[in-house]
Order: C-alpha cells, then structure tokens, then sequence
C-alpha cells in the first residue's frame, strides 16, 4: 500500500543512540577546522575540496550559498574567507556522489520517503531531470525540453495564471531572480511566495513602517566601532559563523557586547579564531559582557523595561536621550512616551524573565553609551507580535539617536545568501506599483497589480484546490513551512509540481499528481553558455551586491543553470505571445544585468559596478539619516506586550537548528554546541519543568499542541534536561514544524510563529 502524502512528509520516529554532554563554553577553535575539514574529506573530490576552500567569498571567486553574512570591503583571509558551515553547505552541494536514473529506478518513492532528513540528503548530486507521471511510484528520466513542455502545458491548461505559486529560496542569483519573477509577472500572476515570508518578513515589514527601508542600516565597519552590540534572538556560531570574527573586533576596539536569548550559546561565550595561532593556544576571546536569559517572547517586555527605566533617568537628569536626533528626525515622540507611561516596570520586567541583576547590568551598557548596534535573527521574528518586537528595538535605537551614524543601527541578520537580494530585485507577491511601472514601461505588457499569495496564502490556496501547479525555485519548501501535515495535504492536491535543486530533499517525495525535479548547477561550478563562463551577483546582509562566479566543472552534462531554466520554461510557456527573447538572456548575463539597472533602483551601471573587487553598496536612506517613511521621518511606535498566558501543564516551544544543519539541510546528527550527539528527536527543557513531570533524562514524550481548537501531535522524542528558563522547552525543526499552526503568524507580515507555540509534553 502506497504512503500517503502526509506519511511522506513527517520525518520517521526513530531514535539513534544519543549521546548528551555538558555544552562548552568556546566555540570554533579545533573543533570547528576537524569537522569543517571531516565532512569536505568525506564528501568531497579532495581536489574540488581544495579549490573550494581558496576562492569561496574570495574577491573573483564564489559566494558561499550558506549565509549572508557580508565579506569584508578590505583584505580577506588568504587561508580561507569562510567558516565551518560554509565548508558544510559546499561539502553538501558539491557531493562526489551522483544520483540519476538509476538511483530512481532502483528507489520508490515511497522508499525514499522511508529515509531521514539527513540519509535523504546525502543520497547525492541530482544528475539529471526526473519526471514522475500521474500514479507512479518511481522517477523516471526525461529530457530538458519535453521537461519545460510539461510544465508549459500545464500552466497554459489551468483557468487563470492566479492558479499558479511560483517559490523560491534565498540562494537564487539576482540574474535568476529577476528572470523569475519578470516570466511570473509576464505570464500574468504576482504570486510569488518566497524565504523571506517565513524569515525576515516581520524585519522588512516594521522596518520599511519606522525607518523607511526595510533592510539593515549598518556596515561591517560599524560593528568594528560599535561602543555596544546587542545579539538578540540569534546562534552565530552556528548559522552565521563569520559574524564572531566582526563581534572579536568589536571587543578589540573596546565594545561591548549585550547576548539576549533563551539558550545560553557558546559562539556567544567565547570564540577561538581558527586562523589565529596565538588565539588557538591561548583560548580565544571571550565575547559576551552580559548575557540576558530571556524567557520565549519576552522582547517586547524586555525593551519596554528598558525603555521605562530610560524614560526615567532622561525626566530625572536629562541627557539620556538624543533630543537633538529626535527634534530633526523623527515623529510620534510624545505619542510613544504617553503610551510608554501607561506600562509598570516590575510587570514588564517579571514578563521578560530576567532578574533585576542582569537587567541592571545590560541597562548600564545602554544608558552610558549611544553607538548601539542592535542584531537579530528568527528569534525575534517568529511570534505572533513579531513586528511589535522589531518596532521596539527601533524606538530604543530612536531615543539614543543610533540610527545614520558611525557604529550605530539596525542590523537584522539574513539566513540565506541571496535572500535580501531576490527580494530588491523584485522577488515579492506585494511588490511596490513604482517597480511595476518600469516593468510595463521596460517590457511593454502591464503587470498584475493584484497581491499575490504569500507562503502561508500559497499554501491555503494549493489545499483548498485553487493553486493547481507549484514550482519551486531552490529550497526544500515542504520542510521549511509549517502544519506539516496540513502543508502536505495542499501539495498533494496540486496537479503538477516542480522543483528546482541540487540535491535530493524531501520535497521531492511529496508530489502533486504529476512531479518534475530540475537538477540545477551549484554556485561553485563554471556555468558555460555561448558567450562563455557566466558570472552572477548576489547581495548581502548589509546591502553590498558582489560578483559570484563559479570555478568547479559540473558534475553533469545534464545540468542547467537556474537562469537557462527559466529562460527554457519562459519561452516553451509563453511562445509568440511573450514580447521578450527569453533565450538571449540565456546565452549572456550581462543582459540580464542591463535590464535589472533600467528596472531596479541603484543598479545604474551595473555591469560596470559589479567589476568592483569587492562590488558596490545599494543606497540606504536610513544609513545616511535619510527616512523614506509615510512621515519622511522615522517613526516612534507603540507596541503592547504579549496577552497570551500559558495554561497549567504547557510550555512554550521554539524550533531551532542544531550545529549541523543550516536551515532545512542537515549536515549530520551532532549538536556539539549544545552537547548533543547522534540524535535529533529531542527536546530541551528546564530541569524543574522535568521534575514536575517526573520526567528522566533521555526520557522518551509526544508533544502536542493546540491551535484555534486543533490538536497537532509530534511523536518519539527524548528529553534533554538544558539551562533554558522555566515553563519554556526548544526542539529542531523540521521535525517539530507539524506543531506550528498554519494560522499562527505574525500580524502585518504572516511570518509564522515557529518559535511561540503553546505545548503539552507527556511520557510515552
């Protein structure tokens, strides 16, 4: 009997043999250069692996499609420019093992679907397009072009364009991108969900409202001059390694360092250089003055405690404030305060979980210094107040006047490479009427002005049968989205659906009634056409938009560059009836990139800009104190504190990565960072929380939680006792993403609250 499709997208309960040891208190060092050097050994051509770690995030060489931290503008490290995980992400990619029509002969579906996360992926390097018909149980091959057929066929069957999603993930080039979403717009729809939905949406959302842009405001070489960085809601160590070398210069030039988050994490603690032999010996540096054990969705409580005592020292003594800043630059000052006056400090305080001790020790740092960089990450951006919790970091950084100047602003930290990017060079289901003005005025068809559906709408839509074709642009969408079960239902319900990818993920395995798989080129291997080794772009997290070019030959003669496919579906959909030559853009980037820099705003010259070693930096109104907002100021806002209480019995849960995974893809099954080895069905809990439920360690619960009057259960997992605050407990997702109500987002941006949900946990 065939699985179903919700049998297929639930990772399999069973457990390996755990291994659980005290956390460390250093991180990288040692430990990270034989793990990063292990997996490249193991996965890797030795060869490629050595090419690799020379040119990756090196100017002329390739961009890492792990995270988006920025390289430096300056000199980089002739040693390698990247960290462990990057190493990971293209051990991973750049596999020395192929998959292609024999692999799918000799493997069902079905079979496949039997497999975890992390067996799925280290089956290896797709090599070819597979198609799988109507009721089949196997892949089988098929070539580019009846593959670009069926997908036109069915886009060209369906009754309108609107039912149709186009996803896409955050490594997409911004020459694939715009390429994307301008056949998207041409073939007459704006849904385009993507990454962003399910990440940063909250950031850009309450961002664009205070500030005028919803990007970050600072540079690397604001991090360097900072006096005080706040990390809040963040794991460097793990999903951003690079970013501890910046935080080690910040200490270097005296700055402090404020770690705000449930878990205590080690990268934050203390990091070793491993490119520093001095540093190796000596035990590295140590990183955070203060760490802030804040209870889960106790942001808002936090700022507003600080903002009260603020408020109190600036109307006690005065000179606290920026008054100066506040006059010129901004607006809703008398409204916030009003309203701030109407919250008590011990209530918002007893709220946040911090003790009067450690907030007395971060409130210093804040009150005597005014170059405040404030960082984040999906910590704050999963709840259901998500927006509230961005809008009130602002209005601190407002009162100190850290905004527009050196060593001072926002910084929300990306996951993916190219996320930011794809999302200014029009990758949005709510893009501005401006953009699509010069879309009509460039291309000569009028864009849909409608807003398509985002992540959570594609998927409502693909249930309730009014999505009937989903393509997805990288990524593996059905574990990176929450209500699992729900989410896989709606792809089931789908006649066809497509996913373009290096390697084999679970998405893969959960099919509308038709599937195709697009085996892509990595972002470390040459992509020949005729005008000759093609080079692309993508932007980083603080708005610098560099070169990528790749130096590895393809794996297969069977793969094409995300830009060729889309150009091959483009032109196969749309035919005569297109007024673009969709395959010139194919044959030389530089076209793409002429057209990007008529279309999108501070691209002018971009072709020319690109050949900057180090590429060139996109205009940022907040960076030079310049407010694009409703206002023309930045905003003062009022932001209530969370209502929601937890019921006897329940906790609060937040999904999180282990160090061996970056996003959806699981590099291995060790967690190190949190002493962690060889299982990933766990769950982190206070130890008291264990104690009053006569829970032991390595005891084996289900979790449930209930939503709007639904029960969502997770089955197998064990208890891991963990310093993390009463009443609250973190597992990994995705395989706790079946817990994460498909209606529980955050308001004005629908980024799911994956890291705010109400459980129950019992003993099997």
């Amino acid at each position: 009997m065939s699985k179903s499709p919700i049998e297929k997208a639930l990772t399999p309960e069973k457990f390996e043999n755990i291994k659980t040891k005290t956390p460390p208190t250093n991180s990288v060092g040692f430990g990270a250069l034989k793990a990063a050097l292990g997996h490249a050994n193991k996965y890797m051509k030795p060869l490629d692996a050595l090419k690799v770690s020379l040119k990756m995030n090196q100017k002329g060489g390739f961009d890492c499609p792990g995270c988006a931290w920025p390289d430096p503008d300056d000199d980089r490290s002739a040693i390698g420019e990247y960290c462990e995980n990057g190493l990971k992400a293209m051990a991973e990619e750049m596999q020395n093992k192929l998959i292609n029509r024999e692999f799918f002969a000799q493997n069902a579906v079905d079979d496949l679907a039997s497999l975890s996360d992390f067996e799925i992926g280290k089956s290896g390097r797709l090599a070819e397009p597979m198609y799988l018909p109507k009721g089949a149980s196997h892949y089988q091959p098929i070539s580019w072009d009846d593959a670009f057929n069926k997908v036109a066929e069915h886009l060209n069957d369906i009754d309108n364009p609107d039912e149709a999603a186009f996803y896409s993930s955050g490594r997409t080039t911004n020459e694939a991108a715009f390429l994307y979403q301008l056949f998207v717009r041409e073939y007459g729809t704006s849904n385009l969900p993507d990454c962003s939905n399910m990440c940063h949406e909250a950031s850009g959302s309450a961002l664009s409202e205070t500030l005028g842009i919803g990007k970050g405001s600072v540079t690397l070489d604001d991090l360097y001059k900072a006096e005080v960085v706040m990390v809040i809601g963040q794991n460097p160590a793990t999903n951003h390694p690079r970013m501890l070398s910046a935080l080690e210069k910040t200490k270097k030039n005296g700055g402090k360092i404020i770690a705000v988050n449930p878990l205590p994490e080690a990268g934050l603690i203390k990091f070793t250089d491993p490119q520093n032999p001095i540093k190796m010996l000596t035990g590295g540096t140590k990183l955070s003055d203060v760490f802030v054990p804040i209870t889960i969705n106790g942001d808002v409580a936090f700022f507003k405690a600080l903002l009260l005592k603020l408020l109190e020292k600036e109307e006690a003594q005065g000179g606290v404030f920026d008054k100066a800043f506040i006059n010129e630059y901004t607006s809703g000052y008398d409204a916030f305060v009003s309203d701030l006056k109407t919250y008590n400090f011990e209530t918002c305080l007893e709220a946040s979980g911090v003790t009067i001790k450690t907030f007395n020790e971060a409130f210093d740092l804040i009150l005597n210094n005014d170059k405040i960089i404030i960082c984040w990450a999906m910590g704050l951006t999963q709840h259901e107040n998500a927006v509230d919790n961005i809008r009130e970091l602002v209005n601190l950084l407002l009162l100190k006047g850290s905004i527009g100047k050196e060593g001072a602003g926002t910084c929300p930290v990306r996951g993916h490479s190219n996320v930011q990017g794809d999302r200014t060079v029009g990758i949005w289901e709510a893009a501005p009427q401006a953009f699509l003005d010069k879309i009509e005025a460039k291309y000569g068809f009028k864009p849909s002005v409608k807003h398509g559906y985002s992540v959570i709408e594609s998927i409502k839509a693909m249930y309730e049968g009014k999505v009937k074709v989903f393509f997805g642009m990288g990524g593996n969408f059905i574990s990176a989205v929450p209500d699992t079960k729900y989410s896989a239902q709606a792809l089931a319900n789908c006649s066809l659906t497509v996913h373009v990818s290096t390697k084999l993920n679970r998405s893969h395995l959960v099919t509308g009634q038709e599937a195709l798989i697009f085996p892509c080129l990595g972002r470390a291997e040459k992509d020949y056409q005729k005008s000759g080794v093609q080079t692309q772009s993508v932007e980083n997290s603080m708005g610098i938009v560099s070169s990528t070019k790749g130096i590895l030959e393809p794996c297969s003669d069977d793969l094409l560059s995300e830009v060729s496919v889309v150009c091959g579906i483009a032109h196969a959909t749309l035919k005569d009836r297109s007024k673009i030559n969709w395959l010139a853009y194919k044959d030389d980037y530089n076209l793409v990139r002429d057209d990007i820099a008529e279309v999108v705003s501070g691209f002018e010259d971009y072709n020319k800009k690109l050949k900057q070693p180090s590429g060139f930096y996109l205009p940022n109104g907040a960076r030079v104190r310049s407010f694009k907002t409703k206002t023309g100021k930045a905003n003062f806002t009022s932001n209530k504190l969370p209502e929601w209480k937890l019921k006897d019995g329940e906790l609060v849960m937040m999904t999180i990565r282990s160090h061996d995974q970056f996003n959806t893809t699981i590099y291995g099954l060790n967690d190190r960072y949190r002493g962690v080895y060889n299982e990933r069905r766990i769950v982190f809990m206070n130890r008291e929380d264990m104690k009053l439920r006569s829970f032991k360690e390595h005891q084996v619960v289900n979790i449930k939680s209930k939503y709007n009057g639904v029960i969502r259960e997770a089955n197998q997992f064990k208890v891991v006792g963990y310093d993390i605050p009463k009443n609250c407990c973190a597992t990994y997702f995705p395989e706790t993403n079946v817990l994460v109500p498909l209606d529980s987002f955050a308001h004005t941006a629908k980024t799911p609250a994956s890291k705010s949900v109400r459980v129950t946990i019992t003993k099997v």
